[in-house]
Formats: structure tokens, C-alpha cells, sequence
């Protein structure tokens, strides 16, 4: 039988965003309610070694810091649901999810921090090496690869952009792109096509991730999308930069998006055109996509949710007393 379920603060999503905005909902008391989603935990549970969260002298493990996060969060005061959603009506005042479960979900003020999803090639061995030496971020992973032959796939912005930062630890990047010319900014290609530590290889699809003897990346095999050629290119490490695709479907003709789909926000909050409703993490930022942009974010996000309720509750009794 379905239950409804009421908060003074929703949360769509349970990565570093919406953890952390339910930490902080939690200790102002706003009892909030986390619908944690296909992926608890979000990105971070299937990422390995993690090193730039601060904090942690050694390196930690993605899905052990979500545990703790998570932990965290009930610790303070949250509830926790296993639940996906399946659409929402934010008309207010009172805005409703429902799940897949046919629960309710009803919030005083809600966060979304549904997440974006690296978009990947889908070919032979990626999945399987993947943190094997095969990574979709370059600002996360590129520093394990130090010194080494690193190759970065695509030809947006977003590839161009990691293939300039592994520079900063490696000598021999290589872009890998299917056609013949760049679709990035030309002011990113000056600076790509400028730089001693970065050669282009043109025309190649990646057929293969292929494994070495050590379990880890070994080479790229790939076709070249003119001739039909076979070739291997060595590496040890392969970033996929062929973009991200924001969790934004739920909210499509509910809330405003740029082009590619993630979440509009006042410049320098998470605050959407509809008060009361917050977004954050990677949902909104195509920029950073960090777990502690993210984590800050959400902490963004409680702050002004209680705001929110605050400058509500006091207007309403106000309005009791005239």
C-alpha cells in the first residue's frame, strides 16, 4: 500500500550534493527525506581510488566515503529511501515526487541533486578497465598518471580542456578524435594545437580498451573511420571526454535548462525560478563536476532551503496576527 511521506526538505538524490544538503538540512531540523535513486551514492561508488577529497592523508575509496556520508546523514537526523522517482509537480506550496515504490513524497522545499552521467563509447573493455586505467575525468584520475603516455578521446571542449590539463603531469598526451577537425572553442584549439606535449591523431574510432598482463590498460585498438586501417595505439591511461548527460528528464518543462540539459540557477546559488526549489551538484554545474563543488553546493542549497522557510514561517504568522 502506498505511503506519503512529508519533510520540511525533499532531496533527489544521494551523492556528494545531496548528502551533504541533507547533513545540514538535518541539524536545522528540518528532518529532511533523501530519495536516494538508481545510483546511491551516486558517481563516487564506482569511482576507486579517491585522493583531492579534503581531509584524508591517504587515498580513500569512492563507495566507502558515500557509506560515510551517507551514515552521516542518518546520523544527524535523516531519513533515508530507497525509492526512484517517476515525476514531480512543483506548483507548490507543497512540492510532490513519486516513486517507482507508488509512495509520495512531499516536500516544504525541495533539492534536487540528481547528478550527470559521464557519457561513454560503449566499445570492448571500457567498463571492464574501468579505474583500470580507463577514466572519464581527467581533473580526478590524471594525477595517478604522472610521468606516463595518456590519451584523451574526443573533440569538444570538454576533451580538449583534459587533454591541456594532463599535461600538467605528463608529457605525451595524445588526442584521439573520429574526424578530421576540432568542434571546440578555436581559442582552446590555439592553445591545444600550441602546446610541445600533445599530439593529435585524426580520422580513429576506438574499436577496444585492451588489457595488458598486469589486469591494467595496456592499448587503444583503433579503426580509422576514412580507409577502414586497423592500428594500436599504447597507453596507460584513456580519458573519455565525449561529454556528460545531466539527470534532468524528471524536470523538462518544470524547470529551466541550457542546451545540453542541465538545471538553471541564480548566478552563484542554487536557487532555481521557482522558491523553494534548489539545485545542485552536478545537475547545474558543467563546469566543475567535483565531489567537493558538489558537497559545497548542497551545503548551499540546506542553507537557503532554511532560509526559505524561515522568511516563509515568518510571513505567515504575520499575516495570523494582522
Amino acid at each position: 500500500m502506498a505511503t506519503t511521506h512529508k519533510t520540511r526538505m525533499l532531496i533527489i538524490g544521494s551523492g556528494p550534493a545531496g548528502l551533504s544538503a541533507a547533513i545540514y538540512g538535518a541539524r536545522a531540523g528540518m528532518e529532511p527525506i533523501v530519495v536516494q535513486g538508481l545510483q546511491p551514492g551516486g558517481q563516487l561508488t564506482i569511482t576507486t581510488d579517491v585522493e583531492n577529497y579534503p581531509g584524508f592523508r591517504e587515498v580513500i575509496q569512492g563507495p566507502w566515503l558515500m557509506q560515510e556520508m551517507e551514515a552521516q546523514a542518518v546520523h544527524v537526523g535523516t531519513r533515508m529511501m530507497y525509492d526512484i522517482i517517476t515525476s514531480v509537480d512543483l506548483d507548490g506550496p507543497v512540492f510532490t515526487a513519486t516513486g517507482d515504490s507508488g509512495d509520495i513524497y512531499e516536500g516544504d522545499t525541495l533539492v534536487i541533486a540528481t547528478g550527470a552521467q559521464a557519457q561513454w563509447l560503449g566499445v570492448p573493455g571500457e567498463q571492464e578497465l574501468s579505474g583500470k586505467g580507463v577514466s572519464a575525468c581527467a581533473t580526478c584520475d590524471g594525477f595517478f598518471y604522472r610521468g606516463k603516455k595518456v590519451v584523451v578521446i574526443g573533440g569538444g571542449n570538454t576533451a580538449v580542456e583534459e587533454a591541456l590539463y594532463l599535461t600538467n603531469h605528463s608529457d605525451e598526451v595524445t588526442l584521439i578524435h573520429r574526424r578530421d577537425s576540432l568542434r571546440a572553442e578555436k581559442i582552446l584549439q590555439d592553445r591545444l594545437f600550441a602546446n610541445p606535449k600533445i599530439k593529435v591523431v585524426w580520422d580513429k574510432r576506438v574499436e577496444r580498451f585492451m588489457e595488458g598482463e598486469n589486469g591494467e590498460l595496456r592499448a587503444l585498438a583503433l579503426i580509422d573511420t576514412k580507409t577502414g586501417e586497423q592500428s594500436e595505439i599504447l597507453t596507460d591511461g584513456a580519458f573519455v571526454a565525449i561529454g556528460h548527460a545531466p539527470a534532468t528528464d524528471l524536470f523538462k518543462g518544470k524547470l529551466a535548462m541550457d542546451g545540453t540539459g542541465y538545471l538553471l540557477v541564480e548566478p552563484g546559488t542554487p536557487k532555481t525560478a521557482i522558491p523553494g526549489v534548489f539545485a545542485c551538484g552536478d545537475v547545474m554545474d558543467h563546469v566543475y563536476r567535483q565531489a567537493i563543488t558538489a558537497a559545497g553546493t548542497g551545503c548551499m542549497a540546506a542553507l537557503d532551503a532554511e532560509r526559505y522557510l524561515a522568511a516563509r514561517d515568518f510571513a505567515e504568522a504575520v499575516k495570523v496576527e494582522a
